[in-house]
C-alpha cells in the first residue's frame, strides 16, 4: 500500500498552530513510510472563507518547513485541490446516495427545525432531525421539487446498535447510531459540508491514512457509513491529541497567541517552532528534546504518541528556540536570520518614510522604533492607566478594538484607521481620546509614530496578541464580565 496523508485545513482566520502540529505529523508519518503528502483546501464555508486566509496558511506551513507534494499551489494528478472548484463532483456523488435510498432530500424550513431543537431541550431528548422528509414519497418530493421547495440532502443513519471502528492510537472505538444525527451532505445552495467533501475527496485523493485531531472522533461514524454506502475501502483512521493551554483548557488565543505568523514575526527560528510541535504528544526514543526535522523522521512511529493532551506552553517554546540560537546558528548566519526577519531593506523602507519626520539624528531610530522588532511590550499597569479613565473603560475600549480588528480582512493602514474612527463614534469618544490606551498597548509610548500605521506594519497577529497582552495586563476579564462586555458591545451595533 502506498502511504497518503494529507492536511486540508480551513481558510476562514488565521494559521493556527494546531493545524502545523497536525500537518506536521501528517507530513513525518508519510515520509517515514516513503508515501506522499497531500494539501487541499477545504473552503466550502463561502460566508468565511477567503483567498487571504488561504495564503496566510500556505505562507505560515512553507515558513515552518512543511512540504507537499500535491495541493492548489503546485497541482497535482488527482485536483482540484480546491473544494470550491469540486462542486460538480460532490453533487454527482451525493445523487447517487439519493437514488441507492442512502440520502434524501429534506424540505424542512430553519423554523421548524429551530422549533424541534427547542422541542427536544425542554423534554431533555436526544438533540438530532427527527426523520420527517425521510418517508416522503417519491411523488411528495417530485411535486415539491416542481414548486421550487428549498431543501439540503441528508444522509439515512441507523437508529441503533454501535459503530465500531479501530483507530491507530485508540484501539477499538464504539459509538452508538442512536448519538449520530441525520447529517446533512449538501446544502441549500448547492455546496456540500464538510463531512460528504471530506470522504468524497480523501477516496478520490487516495488517502490511506486519516491522521487528525480528536474533535473528529465522534464524526467517524458519518464518514464510514458514507465509505460503506460508497462501496469504497476504509482508510486507517488516527486521532491525535487536542493542544492545551498549561492549565489544561483546549489551546485558544485568550490564553496563548496560536497563530503560527504570531511566532513567525516575533523572531523564533522555524526549525524551533517545527521541533517543538514535534514535541506534542511524541517523543524520541532517547527522550531528548531539541532534535532535527530530519531525526524525526527516521525515528517516528505514531504508538510513542501519548493520548495526554499536549501542553503548548510558551516559556518552553522560548526556552527551545533559545538552544537552537546559540547551538545551530554561527555569528554570520545569526546576523542573516536577524537581517532576513526584521532589518531587510522592504521592512526598513515601510518605517523609514514614518520615522523620518520625527527624527533628528539616527541615534532617534530605536526609541522611534523599537516597539515594530519587539516582542510583548515591558509596558506596566501604571503606563494603561496614565489617563483619567478607569482600568473598567481602558478594557471596554482595548476588548472592543480587540473584536473589531480580528474581523478585519484587509489589514491595511486605511482599514485600521476606518474601523478604529467608526468604533471610537459610535463609543461616543473622540479618536485622540479613544487611542489614547491603544498606543501604550501597542507602541509602548504615546510619542511614537501613529498607531495606525505601527500596526500596519507589526501585522495583526502581534497587534491583536498586544491587546490581549494589555487586557492581561489590567486586570484580565472574568467570564461574567466577558458576557457584559459582549453585550454592550453587540448594542454598539
Amino acid at each position: 500500500m502506498v502511504v497518503r496523508t494529507r492536511i486540508a485545513p480551513s481558510p476562514t482566520g488565521d494559521p493556527h498552530v494546531g493545524t502545523g502540529y497536525i500537518a506536521l505529523f501528517n507530513m513525518v508519518f508519510a515520509l517515514h513510510k516513503g508515501g506522499q503528502f497531500i494539501l487541499r483546501v477545504e473552503d466550502t464555508d463561502r460566508a468565511r472563507s477567503s483567498k487571504k486566509s488561504e495564503e496566510r496558511i500556505l505562507e505560515s506551513l512553507r515558513w515552518l518547513g512543511i512540504k507537499w507534494n500535491e495541493g492548489p499551489d503546485i497541482g497535482g494528478d488527482r485536483g482540484p485541490y480546491r473544494q470550491s472548484e469540486r462542486t460538480d463532483i460532490y453533487r454527482e456523488h451525493v445523487e447517487i446516495l439519493v437514488r441507492q435510498n442512502q440520502a434524501f432530500r429534506c424540505f424542512c424550513s430553519p423554523e421548524r427545525l429551530d422549533e424541534l431543537r427547542a422541542k427536544q431541550l425542554r423534554e431533555n431528548l436526544p438533540l438530532g432531525y427527527d426523520g420527517r422528509c425521510s418517508t416522503l414519497s417519491r411523488s411528495e418530493v417530485e411535486k415539491r421539487l416542481e414548486d421550487n421547495q428549498r431543501y439540503v440532502v441528508r444522509m439515512f443513519v441507523p437508529s441503533e446498535g454501535p459503530c465500531i471502528f479501530d483507530d491507530m492510537l485508540r484501539g477499538q472505538i464504539s459509538i452508538d447510531w442512536g448519538q449520530i444525527d441525520m447529517q446533512v451532505l449538501l446544502k441549500e445552495d448547492g455546496t456540500p459540508t464538510y463531512h460528504l467533501a471530506n470522504v468524497v475527496d480523501d477516496h478520490l485523493m487516495g488517502i490511506s491514512h486519516v491522521i487528525r485531531g480528536e474533535e473528529w472522533i465522534n464524526s467517524t461514524p458519518k464518514h464510514i457509513l458514507l465509505y460503506q454506502y460508497f462501496g469504497w475501502s476504509i482508510p486507517i483512521f488516527c486521532h491525535l491529541p487536542l493542544l492545551r493551554n498549561p492549565d489544561k483548557s483546549k489551546l485558544s488565543k485568550r490564553k496563548n497567541p496560536t497563530s503560527i505568523l504570531f511566532y513567525k514575526r516575533m523572531g523564533y527560528l522555524p526549525e524551533a517552532m517545527l521541533n517543538y510541535l514535534g514535541r506534542m504528544g511524541w517523543s524520541m526514543p532517547d527522550d531528548r528534546e531539541k532534535f532535527h526535522f530530519s531525526d524525526m523522521v527516521a525515528a517516528f512511529d505514531l504508538s510513542r504518541v501519548s493520548l495526554g493532551g499536549p501542553v503548548f506552553d510558551l516559556e518552553k517554546l522560548t526556552w527551545l528556540n533559545g538552544v537552537w540560537i546559540r547551538e545551530e546558528l554561527s555569528d554570520d548566519e545569526l546576523g542573516d536570520r536577524l537581517q532576513e526577519w526584521a532589518l531587510n531593506r522592504d521592512a526598513l523602507l515601510r518605517f523609514l518614510p514614518l520615522a523620518k519626520q520625527r527624527m533628528e539624528t539616527f541615534s532617534d531610530i530605536a526609541a522611534l522604533g523599537g516597539h515594530l522588532v519587539s516582542g510583548m511590550l515591558p509596558i506596566q499597569k501604571s503606563d494603561l492607566l496614565g489617563t483619567d479613565k478607569s482600568s473598567e473603560e481602558i478594557i471596554e475600549i482595548l476588548q472592543y478594538a480587540l473584536w473589531r480588528l480580528e474581523k478585519l480582512e484587509e489589514w491595511d493602514r486605511e482599514s485600521i484607521f476606518d474601523t478604529l474612527k467608526g468604533l471610537s463614534e459610535v463609543m461616543k469618544m473622540k479618536l485622540k481620546v479613544f487611542l489614547e490606551p491603544l498606543f501604550i498597548a501597542i507602541t509602548g509610548s504615546s510619542a511614537s509614530i501613529s498607531v495606525m500605521d505601527s500596526m500596519h506594519i507589526l501585522g495583526p497577529d502581534v497587534s491583536c496578541a498586544r491587546l490581549r497582552f494589555a487586557i492581561d495586563l489590567i486586570g484580565g476579564v472574568s467570564k461574567k464580565g466577558l458576557k457584559r462586555l459582549e453585550k454592550t458591545y453587540s448594542a454598539l451595533d
